[in-house]
């Protein structure tokens, strides 16, 4: 990856983090429109999806292809958050394209390798990504479309823009999990059945866990996602014992706590919206911790270790990066929601760690070949 693509992403990435605490430099009372939109898009969309796409076509440069996802992710995040849906729209179509165009050239159309034993858990998690990125494109867009214009289903109301469009940090979830997955050596028939059971579990549940969001029903949400804490904690299992002595596995295994972490904070929040007297505004601080977590947490790790394939391992300590990156993301970023000083230290903070993570030097490891980490 070029110098040039790694400093634009360098930008967009701390922009998106800035923009989670914009509510304290332009009041909101003042503006009409949602920078928590921006947060989330060029964040996971417009940096996560480019990301995705150049590791899936494994070039050493970035493709015409990726260069035009980008431009065009951009300009559909600045007027999705203008409320302008119409280019929204055309434009939901030409990502989900570009998209599957990449999804199909290195799997195949319909994604048979789910339900084949002999597929690496790693390139499932693959295709699951991009057909994840797709198909979050399209329903957003089935979305937007019904809530602006045709006004069929009104009876939900968390069907809604900003429910799905949190949506585009799940495939981000999932190349992080492939990634972990190909590094972890082959053990056996039951090893083999548990690293499919932690496939099918993440993806089902997620599923699962939105549907449920949308029919606003609580119990089912915590049993969900209690399963879904079972599954994450069987795949840290299998990281430490099952993967390769690299200093990818360090920022993984870190990943992983932060996955936990999101889980955790997350069933919290679902018990306090059961609980009398509930409303959403008195528990922003929580919601902010379990998001901080997911994206600039967990979702990082995995998109630093794409970023830096060819060029691990880095001439950097991975232990003292590590706990400043949970320094920055558990407790400047919360306090970050309250305090302009916190929130401009969290900003310039969260610069550093991708700045070491994207420009310091590295050398060759033994994982070389994207092609092998797409394909298992």
């Amino acid at each position: 990856m070029s110098f040039r693509f790694r400093l634009l992403l360098m930008g967009l990435m701390s922009l998106a983090l800035f923009f989670g605490f914009l509510h304290l430099f332009v009041p909101p009372e003042t503006v009409s429109y949602n920078f928590d939109r921006l947060h989330i898009f060029l964040f996971n969309l417009c940096s996560g999806g480019a990301i995705l796409l150049y590791f899936t076509e494994g070039r050493k440069e970035i493709s015409p292809k990726v260069k035009l996802f980008l431009v065009m992710s951009l300009v559909y995040a600045v007027f999705a958050f203008l409320k302008i849906y119409i280019p929204v729209l055309i434009i939901t179509l030409m990502l989900a394209a570009i998209v599957e165009s990449d999804r199909i050239a290195a799997f195949s159309f319909f994604p048979w390798d789910f339900f084949k034993g002999n597929v690496p858990v790693s390139a499932k998690f693959h295709q699951a990504a991009l057909l994840c990125l797709s198909l979050g494109l399209l329903i957003s867009g089935a979305v937007i479309l019904n809530n602006e214009y045709l006004k069929i289903i009104t009876t939900f109301p968390k069907l809604k823009l900003d429910t799905f469009f949190l949506g585009f940090s799940f495939p981000l979830s999932l190349i992080t999990l492939s990634l972990l997955f190909s590094i972890m050596k082959d053990n056996g028939q039951s090893v083999l059945w548990m690293k499919n059971i932690g496939f099918w579990s993440i993806n089902l549940g997620v599923i699962l866990f939105f549907v449920f969001i949308i029919f606003e029903t609580m119990l089912p949400q915590v049993v969900v996602t209690t399963l879904l804490f079972a599954a994450v904690m069987m795949i840290l299992y299998l990281l430490v014992r099952l993967g390769k002595n690299l200093q990818q596995k360090a920022f993984l295994i870190s990943g992983m706590g932060f996955l936990l972490y999101t889980a955790v904070t997350g069933i919290v929040y679902i018990f306090y919206e059961m609980s009398p007297g509930y409303t959403s505004e008195n528990y922003i601080w929580l919601m902010r911790m379990h998001s901080f977590a997911s994206l600039y947490g967990w979702n990082l790790c995995g998109l630093a270790i794409i970023c830096r394939f060819d060029d691990f391992p880095l001439k950097l300590h991975s232990f003292s990066l590590i706990f400043f990156h949970w320094f920055t993301v558990i407790f400047l970023a919360p306090l970050g929601m309250y305090y302009k000083f916190f929130a401009c230290a969290t900003t310039l903070s969260f610069g550093v760690i991708l700045y070491a993570i994207l420009f310091t030097s590295g050398q060759p490891d033994i994982l070389r070949s994207r092609s092998r980490a797409a394909k298992g």
